[in-house]
């Protein structure tokens, strides 16, 4: 039986094995660094590292290099429609972080946040973001749904808050402001 290591929760084959038996190890995976930016209301603020994105088997991982994000805990975490990390008209009308990346991708025109696990929901559903106490994040997460190439002309987006992945009682998980955003090349 294969070795399997745990990642946010799934399981992935480990790769360890293959290198020690010989076996040819696959091409080289499509990958891409995304830099992370601080947002606010006023703009795109300051460097806060980067997330390398690789497609594998299981899907596309996500693994963060982040420093000096707020509050530590879970945080929503997705893809979104356009390109940009500028701030847009919020719900009140009066400028809002991270706005002008839109919704979530949805591609498919479903309408619905259910997680990323779910396939009939927001392709841009990522798992949460997990903050540790000192402001790091670096637990990789893996989006079973989505591949490097989907990313492209996208933002990453961090919100202040974690995600329920239901649009009850909140609508698009509840997960709050837009804090950190990147866009992928």
């Amino acid at each position: 039986m294969p070795r399997r290591h745990f990642i946010a929760g799934l399981a992935l084959p480990g790769l360890v094995g293959l290198a020690l038996t010989g076996t040819a190890m696959p091409a080289q995976a499509a990958q891409t660094t995304i830099t992370m930016h601080a947002i606010s209301a006023d703009g795109i603020g300051g460097d806060l590292g980067t997330i390398t994105a690789r497609d594998t088997p299981q899907g596309l991982l996500l693994v963060p290099d982040l420093d000096r994000l707020a509050p530590p805990g879970p945080h929503g975490f997705h893809v979104h429609a356009k390109g940009s990390c500028g701030p847009g008209p919020g719900d009140d009308g009066k400028p809002a972080a991270g706005m002008a990346a839109g919704g979530h991708y949805d591609p498919r025109h479903t309408g619905r946040h259910l997680g990323p696990l779910d396939a009939g929901g927001h392709l841009g559903d990522l798992p949460p973001l997990v903050v540790e106490g000192n402001g790091r994040a670096t637990l990789p997460v893996l989006a079973p749904h989505l591949k490097v190439k989907d990313l492209a002309g996208h933002a990453l987006m961090i919100h202040a808050g974690g995600d329920n992945f239901s649009d009850q009682p909140v609508k698009l998980g509840g997960g709050g402001a837009r804090i950190a955003c990147g866009v992928a090349k």
